[in-house]
């Protein structure tokens, strides 16, 4: 898949393309759903797939303090609309400016000349251009006078008819239930970070933590204490127990993401770039009344974790 940032990376002979514009946050089953269409339009018109989407978030933009946190970074962004098979992406730097864009010159100058669009496909909500003018009508309109075909894909749920959003699944991560949002994306929802240094307080009790630092891409779902994965750069998988959380049995903490490796006290992760990957969460936090209380607990998130993942005890 190639990656554009700017419109004059786009090769002058790429297309005719078939083009689908969206934020794409989570890239989440409506998003799959969405992509899906794209691709098949693609391959039965013989014409190249590509996606418009933006960085940073419109909603970042135009609500700086106000704006959602996002679902996956960027890069996961990519590798997921990636693994949609796509020909192509374009990354638009989304700022003011762009944004004042009117609906025809969007259009045009990004979509048809730009990206040398044939068709483009959209769900029901499309809104674009200026203040969110533009919609579906205004899309039609704008292919029977430029010359260009529309495809309309929606997106719901199989069971209760209400529609994927990234919201929907912001809601759930939020309340920890991480489980219910994996539905929501179509796999199991991952944050991604750098392994720093923390009070080294997990392995003074036995359970050494990898602790993700600042620099933490990815929506941290609530407090609480998780089952799930380690992943490493090169791909290997480690069973985890993972805690979210001010840990309020010591005072003064900062919010962090930790994970224990289960039965492994020999890992070096420092400096290492890994993903968590939650599969279902096991408890809220709680305040404990000492250390001994604490380690028997964490003795009990342990097994609970195990089980949840199917692995057994290796000491």
């Amino acid at each position: 898949m190639e990656r554009w940032n700017e419109l004059s990376e786009v090769p002058a002979d790429f297309g005719p393309t078939v083009v689908v514009i969206g934020t794409f946050d989570g890239v989440h089953r409506g998003h799959q759903m969405l992509l899906n269409t794209l691709t098949d339009r693609a391959r039965a018109t013989g014409r190249k797939a590509v996606a418009m989407t933006f960085w940073p978030h419109p909603l970042q933009v135009h609500l700086p303090s106000g704006g959602p946190q996002l679902i996956t970074g960027l890069q996961a962004r990519l590798d997921e609309l990636e693994k949609c098979g796509l020909d192509a992406v374009l990354i638009v730097n989304y700022t003011l400016e762009f944004a004042r864009q009117t609906p025809r010159e969007f259009i045009t100058d990004y979509v048809l000349e730009g990206l040398h669009a044939a068709e483009v496909v959209v769900g029901k909500g499309i809104r674009f251009g200026w203040q969110n003018v533009g919609n579906l009508e205004t899309l039609r309109e704008l292919s029977r006078e430029l010359n260009f075909e529309v495809t309309v894909q929606e997106w719901v749920t199989e069971t209760t008819g209400r529609r994927w959003s990234s919201s929907w699944a912001r809601e759930l991560l939020q309340r920890g239930e991480v489980a219910e949002a994996g539905k929501i994306l179509g796999r199991s929802h991952t944050v991604t970070g750098t392994v720093v240094h923390g009070f080294k307080r997990g392995r003074d009790l036995g359970f050494p933590t990898a602790n993700l630092g600042s620099d933490l891409e990815g929506f941290i779902p609530g407090d609480g204490v998780y089952a799930g994965w380690l992943i490493r750069a090169e791909g290997q998988r480690l069973p985890a127990a993972i805690s979210i959380g001010t840990n309020p049995t010591f005072e003064n903490v900062a919010r962090s993401v930790e994970a224990y490796v289960l039965d492994r006290t020999d890992l070096d992760l420092y400096d290492e770039r890994v993903s968590v990957e939650f599969t279902r969460r096991l408890r809220g936090n709680v305040k404990f009344e000492g250390v001994t209380a604490l380690v028997e607990q964490m003795e009990r998130d342990v097994a609970k974790a195990r089980v949840e993942l199917g692995v057994t005890d290796q000491n």
